[in-house]
């Protein structure tokens, strides 16, 4: 009898076709609204290719899937509550989207580009991209306050594992799919970026922009 219960609750729908694809939507908007996540991939895609970019797009999707467990499961909502957890996770996180752009200042001064011959970064390059998209997405505290707001709205009040499940992999691969069809579109033009005079300019612009959106996640409050 036990097993018959357990099996008929597995065995239910979670979600609705309609709480999907009303899900989906919010996270798609919420994917393209222009912001830190958005501009590391752009920048990955345009100075180091379609395949970084991607690696980037990945790791962003990760930070977004562990985003939506965690507040699923309603840790997430501690951060929130607190406002001293907040203010160091968001100083980080600020500190390291600066750090970035810092060095994409850097790149873009000393202009000393190895250009490759089509081969694409190494491995050890997409295990960066991949990094940079995950840290700059879990330092991000308003991703927390977004799923926060978003969650409970497609959870039951008992949620169980499976539906946090379903719920956590709708956003990630709705996410992940804006930003590779993003990272893939910019890395069709990479014959353009790799240019040392385009390079340049690219790493000053989002050097300069992810400086300038550190900064201004830094002193916002709330």
């Amino acid at each position: 009898m036990l097993f018959d219960t357990a099996a008929a609750a597995y065995a239910e729908p979670v979600m609705s076709t309609a709480q999907v694809l009303a899900l989906a939507g919010v996270i798609l908007l919420g994917s393209m609204t222009p912001g830190p996540d958005f501009v590391i991939v752009v920048r990955n895609s345009a100075v180091s290719g379609r395949r970084a970019g991607i690696a980037s797009a990945a790791g962003v999707a990760m930070g977004v899937f562990v985003w939506s467990l965690i507040t699923a499961v309603g840790i997430a909502g501690l951060l929130a509550a607190s406002a001293v957890a907040y203010t160091a996770v968001k100083l980080v996180g600020a500190a390291y989207l600066a750090y970035l752009g810092v060095r994409a200042l850097l790149a873009a001064r000393r202009g000393a580009y190895e250009l490759d011959a089509g081969v694409g970064p190494k491995r050890h390059g997409l295990r960066v991209a991949f990094r940079q998209g995950l840290l700059n997405n879990l330092l991000n505290p308003k991703a927390a306050v977004f799923f926060i707001a978003l969650v409970p709205q497609f959870l039951p009040a008992d949620p169980s594992a499976l539906s946090t499940l379903e719920l956590a992999l709708v956003c990630t691969v709705v996410n992940l799919s804006w930003f590779v069809t993003l990272a893939v579109a910019i890395g069709a033009l990479r014959h353009v970026f790799t240019r040392r005079r385009v390079r340049r300019a690219i790493d000053a612009a989002m050097g300069t922009l992810m400086v300038a959106l550190g900064l201004r996640i830094a002193v916002q409050s709330g």
